[in-house]
């Protein structure tokens, strides 16, 4: 494992009460070295969130992470939501050219069904998809794994242990409340 020298600033914003967290740090070498993943698409107004994938904000966010994360290009920008008010092609167009502009590298969805995978991927190549794969999520594998495996986009699962079933073990009872 390797070991990288930090600057030892450290930012941490909140995402209650309508504030983004953040919590990064500035690398001050081997930038070649380290791989930056970030998202986008959701909004805190209020209490409420706001999935957002319009071209206005798509930019904005990535200019802020760049600025933020003080780098010239993200790796791997995902959109965390998708927009269902924005039709996926518009999204990934601004995305487009973002990569063409070299602010990103790869493009990446989170939580996306399989239709949507390929008209983005019709776009712009999808690099990555990430998605809650485990023992317990297994509708996955009916359309979204066969379709990322034919267009060669690789699969980020999140919570593949169950969101905690399994590395908690007999300890997740603990949580439960008596039947009343």
């Amino acid at each position: 494992m390797m070991q990288l020298p930090f600057s030892g600033q450290i930012h941490d914003r909140c995402t209650r009460k309508g504030k983004h967290q953040l919590i990064l740090w500035k690398v001050e070498t081997n930038r070649e070295k380290v791989q930056v993943a970030t998202k986008f698409g959701v909004k805190f107004e209020g209490v409420k969130a706001v999935v957002r994938g319009d071209p206005g904000y798509v930019r904005a966010c990535c200019e802020a992470s760049l600025k933020r994360l003080d780098i010239d290009q993200i790796d791997l920008y995902y959109q965390h939501r998708i927009d269902i008010t924005v039709p996926i092609e518009v999204t990934m167009g601004e995305l487009k050219k973002l990569v063409e502009e070299g602010k990103i590298k790869y493009v990446g969805l989170s939580e996306a069904c399989g239709s949507t995978i390929r008209r983005a991927h019709a776009v712009h190549p999808i690099t990555a998809v990430q998605i809650e794969w485990s023992l317990w999520t297994r509708d996955v594998e009916e359309d979204i794994i066969p379709t990322c495996r034919e267009l060669g986009i690789g699969i980020v699962p999140y919570s593949p242990l169950g969101r905690g079933f399994f590395s908690l073990g007999p300890k997740i009872t603990e949580n439960f409340s008596e039947p009343t």
